[in-house]
């Protein structure tokens, strides 16, 4: 089955783990986390290093050790979140990348694109603040 849009596990790891963290009132482990996500414990492991290290979480060790946010949830957008794992997302005009293309106008009209700033856009609105009651 093919999807037009699709999300990296690291992606989503990261997304709803953070949004485990703004929740909890005290520390997250990776275990917690790799338990409601799904996810295997390494990768949750490699995810929030990451996000450690691009400065959205504090990380504590030792067994009553986790994570905790950095900053504010209302100051955390999900593509925030998505770019530090992803990197920046990118909009061009030609969905391959193209210099020359060999019609006249692109065979796509702009869908991609328009599908990018629209994703793009969504994630930058929303913010791990709105997901405290989900």
């Amino acid at each position: 089955m093919s999807k037009i849009l699709n999300i990296s596990e690291a992606a989503s790891i990261a997304v709803h783990g953070m949004i485990l963290v703004a929740r909890s009132d005290k520390l997250v482990n990776v275990n917690y986390i790799a338990e409601l996500t799904a996810s295997s414990r390494h990768h949750v492991a490699k995810v929030f290093q990451r996000l450690v290290k691009e400065g959205f979480v504090n990380s504590s060790r030792g067994p009553s050790g986790g994570f905790s946010l950095k900053m504010a949830p209302e100051d955390i957008s999900f593509l925030d979140i998505y770019e530090a794992i992803e990197g920046k997302i990118i909009i061009t005009k030609c969905p391959l990348d193209k210099p020359i293309c060999p019609f006249d106008k692109c065979i796509f009209q702009n869908v991609i694109t328009d599908l990018t700033l629209e994703f793009r856009t969504y994630m930058e609105e929303q913010t791990l603040d709105k997901y405290l009651d989900y």
